[in-house]
């Protein structure tokens, strides 16, 4: 076992860890970044085929080198697939010149004993370190889901690739968050019965008034609030970069035939019993649209946008019978449904940070005490987490600011 000494150890080598390595690089502080597998690997090894990036390439901003100044003929509106986007993150490493370990597990950060510095254990080094950001995003650990017994095959969506992955038959994907409803899209489109387990979720315009709804949520403020003054729930936002971007609309997808239900409360022996929450989820997802749209023409007044005009309002959509008569129960056998994909999130898997920067409760010990990313740790600190300082800071576009402002933080003191 080999010891290396390195002022900062930067654990992750994702768009947050590179972000970090390029204002540290800036500033002069020596430092080196570990990342378990390749770079972006979380993109590569987490995602399903078809999945587009859900901002347009104009938003594809990593500091010091965006998507548009490495691919100048790209169109900027235009919603890059997932091998354009590691395919970006792995040549920023190299232009920014990230000094990297790939293949490199972080398996545990402790106290030196008796010391003031920091340590990394990987597989086959000992990193000594006076400072450790912790970049390695806050999905590693799928949610917990209910046994349904049986011969179903079940998958999380995580590991989802396309709709070759499953056994013939209808399929089940639970949660309505960005990865459900994508994923239940593209089933439906392969020719697929789908059932979607319908949870709380928030709706917004792919674009209003010629403008992508990501330009909208820069221009009236919602992108840079801070979770203080936050009034609202902390719920998905659905979108998609699929076929050039499109509204995700719940009626739509069942119009297109995708069955609608609400939430999974419990399972057992092939059987699930079914939340009555499915017309309250909608109608929240409506207000939510609505709310969406009123932020933006108050933005349009008051900074005197000159834009065109919003497009004509299309008839609503139809009900689904589905809110009229909700199912309850739901039959896997009798319905047919040989696969259900479980898109219910995940949450961080920090058990490997050995220091007391965490909460009490069993939900808080998953999550740091930090503020905008400094613990009361010294020299540890974190990055890439949701609601880091700003609602984007968990977007590659939001890594920029805090990686800015904890390399400032790390630099500058050993300056004085």
């Amino acid at each position: 076992m080999s010891t290396e000494r390195v002022e900062t150890i930067v654990i992750g080598g994702g768009q947050a860890g590179l972000a970090m390595s390029y204002h540290l690089g800036r500033l002069g502080g020596e430092h080196l970044v570990l990342e378990r597998g390749k770079v972006a690997e979380r993109w590569r090894s987490e995602r399903w085929d078809s999945l587009h990036f859900q901002s347009p390439n104009w938003n594809m901003n990593l500091p010091g080198w965006s998507r548009m100044t490495a691919d100048p003929e790209a169109d900027p509106d235009a919603f890059a697939p997932l091998r354009e986007v590691t395919d970006y993150i792995e040549r920023y490493a190299a232009t920014i010149r990230a000094p990297m370990r790939t293949q490199s597990a972080a398996l545990s950060v402790t106290r030196r004993p008796g010391s003031r510095l920091l340590q990394v254990q990987t597989d086959g080094t000992l990193y000594v370190a006076h400072t450790v950001v912790v970049a390695t995003g806050p999905y590693q650990i799928p949610r917990a889901t209910p046994s349904l017994g049986g011969t179903v095959f079940e998958l999380h969506s995580t590991r989802y690739r396309n709709p070759m992955q499953l056994p013939a038959g209808a399929v089940l994907v639970v949660g309505s968050g960005n990865s459900g409803v994508q994923i239940a899209e593209e089933l439906c489109r392969a020719h697929r019965r789908v059932f979607l387990s319908v949870s709380s979720h928030e709706r917004i315009r792919r674009r209003y008034r010629g403008k992508d709804c990501i330009w909208w949520l820069i221009t009236t403020g919602s992108a840079d609030s801070v979770l203080s003054e936050w009034k609202g729930a902390r719920l998905s936002r659905l979108m998609t970069g699929v076929d050039g971007g499109h509204d995700i609309d719940l009626r739509r997808l069942a119009a297109e035939g995708i069955v609608l239900i609400g939430r999974v409360k419990a399972a057992e022996n092939g059987k699930i019993a079914i939340a009555d929450d499915l017309a309250s989820s909608m109608a929240h997802g409506e207000e939510s649209l609505k709310a969406f749209t009123r932020r933006c023409e108050d933005a349009v007044r008051a900074q005197r946008l000159d834009l065109p005009a919003p497009d004509p309002s299309a008839d609503p959509l139809p009900d689904p019978p589905e809110l009229q008569t909700p199912i309850r129960n739901l039959d896997l056998a009798r319905e047919g449904i040989n696969s259900v994909i479980w898109a219910n999130g995940a949450h961080a898997d920090f058990s490997w940070i050995d220091l007391p920067v965490f909460g009490q409760s069993p939900e808080s010990k998953r999550a740091p005490v930090h503020q905008r990313g400094v613990t009361s740790e010294a020299g540890l600190y974190f990055l890439g987490l949701p609601w880091l300082h700003k609602w984007k800071s968990a977007f590659l576009f939001g890594a920029d600011e805090d990686a800015a402002y904890l390399a400032e933080n790390i630099v500058s003191p050993k300056r004085s």
